[in-house]
């Protein structure tokens, strides 16, 4: 199959290029394969923010679950909160194939220091944070830097963590974290909620938290979407929700010239 857009729509000769193309062993573009494997040079299924933040007991992540195919709102289950090992949890927005390559690695990494170390040591969020830290600088030219970001939160030992990583090598801890277009719009509102008080908030406020901030990003964010994951990290490990709807009002558009019944 012919997988270069830019020849689509245009017959192909062989014997004859009146329309200046080639046949597809010896097409230029396809030496930009030549190399190695590459992978999403162009991303084209994506997803977007995902939330963080510390709490009393533990730390929350939470994302939605929609994929967009470039501007369609395509996959609208698809989960981008991951448990590795026993006591992290990780959240990614950007190419989706990126991300399950990461899962594939992180669970290979698991298995190996689990089975063929086998020295009793279980990797916690600081060692996930740290090896994905050097994956993802390492993958940068094989990677289109508008891969996003990855948060990784974990309690261990009784001790909170949660943490940004991304393709340039940008790494950081903070009681709040939020990637994609939540990094403009959600943010702000998780500093003033949660910054000075992570030793008090509780699971349920963090919760609500979490959910006042992605309903505003549906509201905002034309690439989210009202379902929704939180992830739960503490002292009894690391838990994954089923996809929630979220509850949503649009009333206030009544109000906005342009809707409704208006006229004038």
């Amino acid at each position: 199959m012919d997988h270069f857009p830019t020849n689509w729509g245009r017959p192909r000769n062989d014997a004859f290029d009146h329309y200046n193309t080639y046949p597809i062993p010896v097409r230029p573009q396809n030496n930009a394969f030549a190399d190695s494997v590459q992978r999403t040079q162009q991303p084209i299924v994506t997803g977007t923010s995902v939330l963080g933040l510390k709490y009393k007991d533990g730390i929350m992540i939470a994302s939605d679950t929609l994929a967009s195919y470039g501007s369609l709102a395509r996959f609208k289950d698809i989960k981008r909160l991951h448990q590795v090992g026993d006591f992290t949890a990780i959240g990614a927005s950007g190419d989706m194939s990126d991300f399950q390559a990461l899962q594939r690695d992180l669970e290979s990494l698991i298995i190996s220091e689990e089975v063929t170390e086998q020295d009793g040591h279980k990797l916690g969020p600081k060692e996930i944070h740290e090896y994905l830290s050097n994956v993802l600088y390492g993958k940068r030219c094989k990677m289109d830097p508008l891969w996003n970001s990855v948060i990784v939160g974990g309690f261990k030992d009784g001790e909170r963590f949660l943490a940004y990583v991304d393709l340039l090598g940008t790494t950081y801890t903070s009681s709040t974290i939020a990637t994609g277009y939540g990094a403009y719009i959600a943010q702000p509102l998780l500093r003033k909620a949660v910054e000075g008080k992570e030793d008090v908030l509780t699971e349920a406020e963090a919760r609500k938290i979490l959910e006042d901030c992605l309903r505003v990003l549906f509201y905002r964010d034309a690439r989210s979407l009202d379902k929704y994951q939180i992830a739960t990290v503490n002292a009894s490990g690391p838990s994954i929700s089923d996809s929630i709807k979220l509850e949503t009002s649009w009333g206030f558009a009544e109000g906005i010239r342009g809707y409704g019944a208006q006229t004038q």
